[in-house]
This record gives C-alpha cells, structure tokens and sequence, in this order.
C-alpha cells in the first residue's frame, strides 16, 4: 500500500486505535465481542518498528489530525524567494550560526521552511522572552472582557503582597507601564528571583519591593519580572493560568496544541519567559497579529488592541543597556525603533517578538509577510541582519 502513495500528497487512514483496557472492554456487539483486543491490534501495527521504519525508508512522515486540518497552508515561492532562501542558508552557514528553523509566510501561506540542526517540527522550542508577547495578548482579551483596564493601578490586584511602606511611584504605577517595559525601575529586577535563597520565594512581593527611581512611564528598563505581574494579574482576575486562559481564545482557534509554560514557585505562569510552541505555532500568532486579531474571517481579538500593542509607546533600548552607555545608532540597531505592548517596532516597518539566543517572530505589513525563527545564536542583530540582507528584498 505504501506504494501506492504519490509524493506531496497527504492521505488520511480511517481506522479505529484503541487500547485492550477496561474501557475498551465494555465496547463491543453481538457478533464484534472482541472489539478491544482487535483494537489494540492497530495500534499495535500503527507504532510497531517494522511499520515505523517502513515509513521512515518511504521518507513518510506522519501527522496528528490537528495537523491536517488546521495547519498553514502552502504555496509556492517565487523564483526570487527561492534563490534568495538558497544564499541566505549559505550565508548563515557561512557566519557559523546555530539556526534551528525558520518559516516564511507570504499572503497567508508559507512559502519556505526549513529545520536545521536541534530543530523538528514536531518538537516545541523554547521562546525566552517570545513568551512575553503571548502574555501580552492574554492581557487584551482581558481588556476586551472588561475584567481589567490597562490604566488600573498594579497594587490594587495584591493588597496582601505589598511592601510595608507603598511609594508614590509604585502607587502611580499602572498595567500599560508593565505592558511597556516602563515600571520606573532603574535596572531590571528579575535578578532578584534567581538569587541563593529566593528559590521559593513570592515574585510578586519581590517586584513590588524593588524600588521605583524613575516615574512610571518615562524610563525604559527591560524587564521580565514585569511580564511576570501581568501574568499574576491574568490569574488574579480570572482564575486561570494564562496558558490555560489563552487556550480557548487563541490557541485552540489557531491550532497551537501541546504548549507548555513554566511556572513560579506560587504556581504562576511565567510570564516572561518559559513558554514551548513550535514554528509554526509562532508564524500563526504572526499571522494572526498580521490580520488584526482575526482568524479563519472571525475577530477574536479587537483590532484595536493589535494597534495598540504594535505601535511604539516609549523609546526602546537593547536589554541591559543604559541610556548613558549607548554607542549604536537607530539606522543600525532594531533595538532602538520603539517598543509597544511587549512587542519591538524594527526597521523597515516591521513589528517583531522576540526572545534570547535568536528567537523570533517577524511581522512585515508592507509585504504582507511573517517569518518565524528558532535558533541558538547569541548575536540576535547579526542574524536579523542576514534576513534584512536576503529575504527582505525578495519578499519585495
């Protein structure tokens, strides 16, 4: 039968695997008694060595049905993309970086991906701080829920975890200077949690007794403990973890399934960092913030919001880097183009999330294109350089 099938075709199998367990052992009819143990035996054929490794030798690759039915669509590249995608992977070669994958969206379909080194399709990445744009969103739909506001004071979620004396900057400080990395802190305070002796301690009390030096709102200081607080404050109002909340309004209508996020001590999401999706989970949430919130012609998030969230609120630098320190200049840097709702404006128009060691998601409106990367690259300008360098000018 494995034959029979034709190359860049998809098939479906109409089968029933079961397991031969109690469950199972209810089933069954007059004349069909033995439904369980008939059962177990396609799943037994289905995951046996003999038939893996037929399949393997066929070069076959078996997907799960959320797969086959939600998954990007495809298409072809031009003629252009196509040669530039092929110097563009020399060029990464060449510059010695640990890309893991990367995949290109233009008009809604992908019209390149590949997976190199520790990256699989099937395998979910880790995102660092690619994480903080999904929290960010969880905060929109929260708005648009009316469960919160973006101007609400942060202390007012956690009267029982605050410092014993409340500054008049940490009184003034609101959601919208969390969702724009501009709490007043004069350096990032995420540190605090890592130290010897704060393993099991309470972040949110740790973020709240970092002191404020700067007025909320005026001081950009890169700060991930920060996406931490929106995080605590999606569960403070509605009673779920953010992955947990996230699921029926984003990942479950885009297909993004077996996501994973770490927790804190307290049992909180992240926030910030610690969230695992695949590629292609991430050219979908850049799909979907390419399309305004909207998704198989549904609006599932306001498009105000995405506005909002991709438009530079606050002038930006690179993580770590203080104002007095900067040598670079905005025509070289997509660290110094604004930053919004824990998302980074970039140069030629772009929006983009991104995390540590070369993560991303791109989103280019002019050329109504995504591209989505994993990887393992420490100089994250120099492996956006090479997209700017190659594929910008073929996506043109």
């Amino acid at each position: 039968m494995l034959d029979k099938l034709e190359p860049g075709k998809r098939y479906m199998f109409l089968d029933h695997p079961a397991l031969d367990n109690e469950e199972m052992k209810t089933v069954g009819h007059i004349g069909y008694e033995n439904v369980a143990m008939d059962r177990q035996g396609v799943t037994d054929l289905f995951t046996s060595p003999k038939v893996k490794q037929a399949l393997k030798d066929k070069n076959i690759d078996l997907i799960s049905y959320n797969d086959l039915t939600k998954e990007l669509p495809r298409a072809e590249a031009s003629k252009a993309l196509d040669k530039a995608f092929g110097n563009y992977l020399r060029a990464v070669k060449k510059a010695d970086q640990d890309l893991h994958s990367i995949m290109i969206l233009q008009h809604g379909k992908v019209v390149k991906e590949q997976w190199l080194g520790e990256g699989d399709r099937h395998t979910p990445h880790i995102l660092n701080s690619v994480s903080k744009t999904f929290t960010a969103t969880a905060i929109g739909f929260a708005v648009a829920e009316g469960k919160l506001k973006v101007t609400d004071k942060v202390i007012s979620f956690f009267p029982d975890q605050l410092p014993a004396e409340v500054s008049p900057y940490l009184k003034e400080l609101e959601i919208r200077h969390l969702l724009t990395m501009s709490s007043g802190h004069d350096v990032d305070p995420t540190a605090l949690v890592r130290q010897e002796g704060n393993e099991k301690a309470d972040w949110v009390k740790i973020f709240l007794s970092a002191p404020l030096v700067h007025k909320p709102g005026t001081y950009f200081v890169y700060n991930s403990l920060g996406t931490y607080m929106l995080s605590a404050i999606i569960q403070k109002v509605t009673g779920e973890k953010v992955i947990n909340y996230l699921y029926p309004r984003l990942f479950r209508p885009l297909g993004i399934v077996g996501a994973t996020w770490e927790e804190s001590p307290q049992g909180i999401n992240c926030g910030g960092w610690g969230l695992y999706l695949k590629t292609e989970d991430l050219a979908k949430m850049g799909q979907f913030f390419l399309q305004k919130g909207k998704w198989n012609d549904k609006q599932l998030l306001l498009e105000s919001w995405i506005e909002e969230a991709t438009t530079s609120k606050i002038a930006s630098l690179p993580a770590g880097m203080r104002p007095e320190n900067l040598k670079m200049k905005p025509k070289d840097s997509d660290w110094l183009q604004g930053y919004g709702y824990q998302m980074w404006r970039c140069r030629h128009n772009a929006v983009r999330a991104d995390g540590a060691n070369g993560q991303y998601i791109i989103i280019l409106p002019e050329q109504d294109a995504v591209i989505a990367m994993t990887a393992n690259i420490g100089d994250m300008q120099a492996e956006i350089n090479l997209i700017w360098k190659y594929i910008l000018p073929a996506l043109r």
